[in-house]
This record gives C-alpha cells, sequence and structure tokens, in this order.
C-alpha cells in the first residue's frame, strides 16, 4: 500500500478544518497510509521587514527539511509548481508509486512559505491556484484531491 505523508507547518485551530481533514483520514485510510506531520509555525512579529521574513522561512524550512523521509518522492506545494487536473494529479500519483517509491510527501510550506533550499529538495513542485489561501485550508484541498486521485484511479464514483 502506498505511503503518503504530509508535512505541514502549523496546526490546524478551526474545528470545521479539524473535521474535515479526520474525515478525509478516514476516507483515505483503504487506500493509501496516511501520516501528516505538524512542524510547529514561527511566531510573526507585528512588522515583517524582509530580514525577519527570511529568518522565519528558514527556522519553518530547517525544521519542514528534517522531517522528510529520506528515499520519499517529495513534492511541494509551491504557487511557481506546476498547476494540474484531477485527472493528471491521480496518474501523477499512480506513476510515481509505480515506477518511483511507495511514499510520497507532500511539504506545505508556513504562512511565509518555504526556502528555495527546501523547494530544491523536492522532486517537483505543483500548485492547486494562483489565489493565495490559508495554509490549514489547502491541506484540506491537497487531501481532497489525494482521494478524488484514488477514486479516479480505482474508477470508482466520487459523489461529494
Amino acid at each position: 500500500m502506498l505511503n503518503i505523508n504530509i508535512v505541514c507547518v502549523g496546526k490546524v485551530k478551526e474545528k470545521y478544518l479539524k473535521d474535515a481533514i479526520d474525515e478525509y483520514v478516514k476516507r483515505l485510510s483503504k487506500y493509501c497510509n496516511l501520516k501528516i506531520l505538524e512542524i510547529p509555525d514561527e511566531r510573526l512579529p507585528n512588522k515583517l521587514y524582509d530580514s525577519v521574513i527570511l529568518e522565519i522561512q528558514k527556522k519553518e524550512s530547517k525544521k519542514l527539511a528534517e522531517a522528510i523521509k529520506m528515499g520519499s518522492y517529495v513534492i511541494c506545494l509551491d504557487l511557481k509548481g506546476k498547476e494540474m487536473s484531477s485527472e493528471e494529479f491521480s496518474q501523477k500519483i499512480e506513476n510515481i508509486s509505480l515506477k518511483f517509491n511507495s511514499t510520497i510527501t507532500f511539504v506545505i510550506g508556513g504562512t511565509l512559505g518555504m526556502t528555495e533550499e527546501i523547494l530544491q529538495m523536492a522532486n517537483e513542485k505543483i500548485c492547486f491556484s494562483q489565489m493565495t489561501f490559508p495554509h490549514q485550508l489547502i491541506r484540506v484541498f491537497l487531501l481532497e484531491q489525494i482521494f478524488r486521485a484514488f477514486k479516479i484511479a480505482k474508477h470508482e464514483t466520487y459523489h461529494w
């Protein structure tokens, strides 16, 4: 069974988002071994200067890098990443599991993003939208798309 890790910065605080995450984790359990690892986010000061932004990115990215399993196929969620359809995403996951590895790690950075060093660790980068969304909501989007990807690959109906 495919192992999927989601390494992300910050905790989900809103109950409605936690409920959605829990529902997708439950649904995905029949398709993969899923682990979500939350990295503590750095406290943001009232005023952000470039040097402060870079320092926070470095601290969070270091923690993310330490949490990524060696030998895993790494996909960073990044605004400069490739956009794809749900069908293409499904095919991507299937191809990775067949050709490359039995573990895929998705990385979601913090509010201020990730350093170039962490992005270079990725086998690839994907983007869900050019719009900006809260990182907690992106986690739900990612879980939904992973679930949809398995449904597409197995030719199962999806009514949600």
